[in-house]
């Protein structure tokens, strides 16, 4: 439950934030510097919740793995809008490259925690 919490501080952070600048609660309809704007307080705020259970070292739970399968799939779902629009989505392309990166490298440990 701890970590749960620990978890949805920064979504809570960057719905605010966009609640705040953009009067509204759906990230899909932004435009694009916007949703990056929004995407990156999202998954820059997750690690760093990440990073802080790691350096407690606590292990990866399930719940982390669901919440980042959930921010990779907001970005995907706007990835693919903007490519039907016709939109230029190198950026999101980037991170989101990166963030499989970095997902499959907390999968490989918590794969490994289970094995042990």
């Amino acid at each position: 439950m701890k970590k749960a919490i620990i978890h949805s501080v920064p979504v809570v952070i960057s719905f605010i934030w966009l609640g705040t600048t953009h009067q509204t609660f759906n990230p899909v309809i932004l435009k694009g510097p916007e949703f990056l704007k929004f995407y990156l307080i999202l998954i820059l705020g997750f690690y760093v919740s990440v990073f802080m259970l790691k350096s407690f070292e606590k292990a990866i739970s399930n719940t982390t793995l669901y919440i980042a399968g959930f921010i990779f799939l907001l970005g995907i779902i706007k990835l693919i809008r903007g490519a039907m629009l016709g939109k230029p989505i190198g950026f999101l392309v980037m991170i989101l490259i990166a963030e499989c990166i970095v997902t499959v490298f907390f999968m490989s440990g918590h794969v490994n925690e289970k094995i042990k």
